[in-house]
């Protein structure tokens, strides 16, 4: 049997719900796209939301190659899990779509308080952060900073909010084209 990509959806904050575009493409393709869960959305633990990546990037690693697919929180559970993995789990990732990357610096929000500081070392892959000019969670400049503190392409689609299910993009076909070109 080939290898094949698996791509790991990880939602942010509170998850991803039915009409956001990561739950449409998990539900498109089950197959290749497979949420990390995590125990507690609603009160994350940062070392508990790093390892409940780390474990299902081994689990999918040794099926082949693994892009990982994240949103808001995900990017910065991304940057935080890259910045202390080893460099062979590391290896195993061949991409990182990072979409809407909160600025958990500047966010007021008590339950996520223990995500700070975001990492900003050098992502060991490719990676692609895509950031609305409108975005409550992140200002454009903040969110450059983030794709150049990791080596990432930016890429600003315009004003769409948070990138999330209110700004409705549907099964986000732009977002499809990015982590093809990934």
């Amino acid at each position: 049997m080939p290898d094949r990509t698996t791509y790991l959806v990880l939602p942010g904050y509170q998850s991803s719900g039915p009409a956001h575009w990561q739950t449409r493409w998990e539900e498109a393709d089950p197959a290749a796209f497979r949420r990390v869960h995590q125990e507690d959305w609603d009160f994350p633990e940062p070392a508990a939301w790093v390892a409940a990546l780390d474990a299902a990037i081994a689990a999918a690693a040794a099926e082949g190659p693994v892009v990982l697919v994240a949103h808001s929180l995900g990017c910065v559970t991304v940057a935080r899990w890259a910045a202390s993995a080893p460099a062979g789990r590391t290896a195993a990732v061949r991409g990182a779509l990072l979409v809407a990357p909160a600025d958990i610096d500047t966010a007021d929000v008590p339950a996520l308080l223990g995500f700070r500081p975001v990492a900003r070392e050098r992502l060991p892959f490719p990676s692609l952060v895509v950031s609305s000019t409108d975005d409550p969670w992140v200002t454009p400049e903040r969110a450059r900073g983030f794709a150049e503190a990791w080596g990432a392409r930016y890429v600003e689609p315009g004003a769409h909010g948070h990138l999330n299910s209110d700004s409705g993009l549907g099964d986000w076909p732009e977002g499809r084209k990015l982590l093809a070109e990934l």
